[in-house]
């Protein structure tokens, strides 16, 4: 009996110019820990503040309000370098995937000084829900059009 393959699921490490938008983030004090760089768990609020400013630059929230909402049900983080306070970070936002009634985020965390690569990465999932019921729903046809378009581009 031949064993089974494994498949890499991972994201390949994505470069600087392959995000198509960024937001910028001043890094506290209160965000390092004892070993003197970012907490792990504070990568996910970058994740979340990017992605939300990418919603809003973009004008995609109108699509998912009133009787629609979205939930994040996954979100991952890979580390390659540190950051540490003081300083700023650029966290890069592209829509990597859309199903049914999920859109995936791709994210990289750059660090100003760093030309192409990035310190983190990572993947963040919205699934778009019904507010009254909280199930799943399809995404919204205009904002899959959009999403389409982003993607192909």
């Amino acid at each position: 009996m031949s064993q089974p393959q494994q498949v890499s699921t991972r994201l390949p490490e994505l470069l600087r110019h392959e995000f198509d938008f960024f937001e910028e983030i001043t890094l506290r004090y209160s965000d390092n820990d004892a070993n003197g760089h970012v907490n792990n768990a504070h990568y996910y609020s970058f994740f979340d503040t990017a992605v939300d400013a990418f919603l809003k630059k973009y004008d995609y929230r109108k699509f998912i309000a009133g009787p629609l909402q979205t939930f994040v049900v996954g979100s991952d983080c890979r580390y390659f370098r540190e950051v540490s306070s003081p300083g700023n970070i650029q966290v890069g936002v592209k829509i990597g995937r859309i199903g049914n009634s999920t859109v995936t985020y791709f994210l990289g965390v750059f660090n100003e000084d760093d030309a192409d690569k990035p310190a983190a990465q990572g993947t963040f999932t919205h699934c778009c829900v019904t507010r009254a019921t909280k199930r799943p729903a399809p995404v919204p046809d205009e904002l899959r059009a959009l999403v389409m378009l982003t993607i192909l581009k």
